[in-house]
This record gives C-alpha cells, sequence and structure tokens, in this order.
C-alpha cells in the first residue's frame, strides 16, 4: 500500500487529469470484460504494463508486485476450476478439456482487469480522484469514509511494522506458538489504538467546527483532449484487434 502511493503521487502522469485515466482505463476493463479473455486479455495487459512502465515511469518491479497477490491467488484457484467432478459411477475426478479452457479463461480475464486498475492506482493519486466523486453525485458521508480510511491505513500500516519489529526483536516469532501469541496480541493492541485514534479524530473535527463535510484540496489540472484521444484511441485499438482475433480463431 506505501509502494503504490508512493508511485501514484512520485508517476510521471501524476500531474495529469485523472479523467485522461481514468477513461482509458474503464475502457480496457470494459474490453476485458465483454470480448473474449484468450484474445483480449494479453492485449489488455500488455497495454497497460507498457503504459504505466513506459509511460507513466513506474518501475516494474512495482507492477509487478500489485500483480502478484491476484496472480498467487488465480493460480491457486486455477486447478479446482479445471476439475470435473462426476457420481455416476462412484467419485470420478479429473482434469477436462473443458475445465482447462475454463479456468485459463477465467484467469487472464481476472489477471487483465486487475492490472487495469493497478494501472489506475499506480498512476493517480486518490485526491485526485475525489473532485469527480463530487461531480458525479456520490454522497459526501461515501467520500469523507474513503478518505479517513485512506489516511488511517497508513497511520496502522506502521504501527504495525513497527509492533512486529519490536515484537521480532524480543524472539515473539522463534517459535509457532509465539508467533501465533504475538499476531493476537498485535490485533488486539492495534484495536484498541484504532478505538482511540477514531475518539481522537472525533474531537479533533468537532473542534474545528465539522459540518458533515470534509475539504481537501485537489490539484487543478488540464484537460488534454489530445492526450485523452490517444487514451481512447488505444482502446479502440485493442478492441478492433481483439475482435478480430476472435473470430479468426476457433
Amino acid at each position: 500500500m506505501l509502494a503504490i502511493d508512493h508511485h501514484a503521487w512520485t508517476n510521471r502522469w501524476c500531474d495529469r487529469h485523472p479523467v485522461e485515466k481514468l477513461l482509458p482505463a474503464g475502457g480496457l476493463l470494459l474490453l476485458t470484460l465483454m470480448l473474449p479473455p484468450l484474445t483480449t486479455g494479453p492485449l489488455v495487459l500488455t497495454s497497460t504494463a507498457l503504459a504505466t512502465v513506459c509511460g507513466a515511469g513506474v518501475p516494474l518491479r512495482a507492477v509487478l508486485a500489485v500483480l502478484a497477490a491476484p496472480m498467487t491467488f488465480l493460480l491457486a484457484g486455477a486447478p479446482f476450476l479445471a476439475m470435473s467432478i462426476r457420481f455416476t459411477d462412484g467419485l470420478d475426478l479429473r482434469f477436462s478439456s473443458d475445465g482447462l479452457h475454463l479456468a485459463l479463461a477465467t484467469s487472464v480475464r481476472a489477471l487483465a482487469a486487475v492490472s487495469c486498475l493497478a494501472f489506475l492506482a499506480l498512476t493517480t493519486p486518490l485526491t485526485d480522484l475525489i473532485p469527480l466523486l463530487r461531480r458525479v453525485g456520490v454522497p459526501a458521508g461515501i467520500i469523507e469514509l474513503i478518505l479517513l480510511i485512506y489516511r488511517l491505513i497508513f497511520v496502522f500500516a506502521e504501527r504495525a511494522l513497527t509492533g512486529r519489529r519490536a515484537q521480532a526483536a524480543r524472539q515473539g516469532y522463534s517459535r509457532f506458538d509465539r508467533g501465533v501469541r504475538s499476531v493476537g496480541l498485535l490485533a488486539g493492541n492495534l484495536f484498541q489504538r484504532a478505538l482511540e485514534q477514531a475518539h481522537r479524530l472525533e474531537i479533533g473535527l468537532a473542534a474545528r467546527g465539522y459540518d458533515g463535510e470534509l475539504r481537501v484540496l485537489a490539484s487543478r489540472c488540464t484537460l488534454s483532449w489530445i492526450r485523452l484521444a490517444a487514451g481512447l484511441g488505444l482502446v479502440g485499438l485493442v478492441g478492433t484487434v481483439g475482435g478480430l482475433l476472435a473470430r479468426e480463431l476457433p
């Protein structure tokens, strides 16, 4: 999470209007969901990776680190999609060709969709999206919740890391039973700290005249229609090539 936020604020496209990144990412996501995944998915994945690494200047290892967790989850679940179970003559468990195709298509589609979200998260700070949420009519309470959770994640991530280091220095993870006990103590301590932090935050907001809406400063970015057209042109190109490949392949 810290690495994602760091790259979102330091990449070459961080000062661009969020619509220039949001619409192409949303368009590629729609193509991933609507077109055949085995032809469109690799194109979407390649496009988002090139845009993130070569365009925005985000290191490739950061992109791979973001995709590592969902990729591991997909690899763990793919064998279960590929298996076929029959109970006609007892329990018959085997891999089927239809199951293998389903597992491959699902994994490719999911990974391509995650790459679209990873591109948006690694190139666009969250505060740049808040004005867009207000313009489309998202309730103020939901926006406040997003902002508060976004800010508190980093506070408690730092506290969790500091607490784990302190426990590790005291041999808290030298054995399995000690590790389980240390994790439980750390979770309990973080829960207590979260309640205290929420109470202090409530008092602080009330002292500053909180009127039901949090105000944040948003950077003023000029929408470039040329860059937006280029991004949408990429979406159209990927959709066209993916559709042609889907017609040619059996």
